[in-house]
């Protein structure tokens, strides 16, 4: 799945779904519908899919995907979450903004997190079998949790024991 690359990586294309006026207070509402390993299959050029004057689909191909030691945490807490998923971070484009593109994909709860809090737009996809499975092996060969450090509140220790 993951290449053998020092980082592991991969490609993925992701495709945009845009709708006009949803509402009207907006314009245009767009949606990360799908991330799908990207073979090669479908060059290297953004397209447009489907447009019938309401609502328009848009594939970005060959977005790189690159796994990291030091964030194998985050990549466990997405495992973890009950439901994994692909993270996309989106921008509208500055030049057209009838148009929205995917900047990062990423597979860490904690580099979203990072994106969110720089207050950049983020949604997520589902992650399907083959992924997670490859994920989880990189994970179970990288990621040691640090253990605990719990102290004892000093009101259950022995007065002697307090200093």
């Amino acid at each position: 799945m993951f290449s053998s690359d020092i980082p592991p990586s991969l490609r993925v294309a992701v495709r945009v779904d845009r709708q006009r006026q949803p509402s009207r207070w907006e314009d245009w509402r767009f949606t990360i519908s799908e991330v799908v390993i990207d073979d090669g299959r479908f060059g290297d050029a953004a397209r447009v899919l489907r447009d019938d004057g309401e609502s328009t689909q848009w594939l970005f191909p060959a977005m790189p995907v690159s796994l990291h030691r030091d964030e194998a945490e985050g990549y466990y807490l997405n495992l973890t979450s009950g439901a994994p998923v692909w993270f996309v971070m989106w921008r509208i484009d500055d030049a057209d903004p009838s148009l929205a593109r995917p900047e990062i994909v990423t597979l860490s709860y904690n580099e979203a997190g990072r994106l969110l809090d720089a207050q950049e737009r983020v949604d997520n996809c589902p992650l399907d079998t083959s992924v997670r499975e490859a994920l989880q092996a990189y994970v179970d060969a990288h990621y040691r949790p640090e253990p605990k450090q719990r102290k004892r509140p000093a009101s259950f220790l022995a007065p002697e024991e307090r200093r």
